[in-house]
């Protein structure tokens, strides 16, 4: 004759609280702002960085090229190999492998 009367409120607080807390978990690893995504961000940072010092070592050397073929300083030898392989000529006394 002793009945026990179960409250569901608590079943439904306990409940609610598990689908936060897995929604901010899902959210906190899978989201857009979440750790897998953070470890995407950082890989692409550290393959554009190296495309970045790929790109300026290569702007540097054409710079350099182009100091050498420019009014002020002309490198003789860097015009001679450059218009030799613009024109496609050699010179007589050059022997050309293939």
């Amino acid at each position: 004759m002793f009945r026990k009367n179960w409250s569901i409120g608590p079943l439904i607080f306990f409940f609610l609280a598990f689908i936060l807390g897995a929604y901010f978990t899902f959210a906190a690893v899978q989201g857009s702002y979440g750790i897998l995504r953070r470890v995407q961000i950082d890989a692409e940072i550290e393959t554009l960085t190296t495309e970045r010092n790929a790109l300026r070592t290569e702007a540097e050397r054409m710079a350099n090229l182009t100091r050498r073929l420019s009014d002020d300083y002309l490198d003789l030898d860097l015009l001679d190999e450059r218009a030799r392989e613009v024109l496609g000529t050699v010179r007589p006394d050059e022997i050309v492998i293939r």
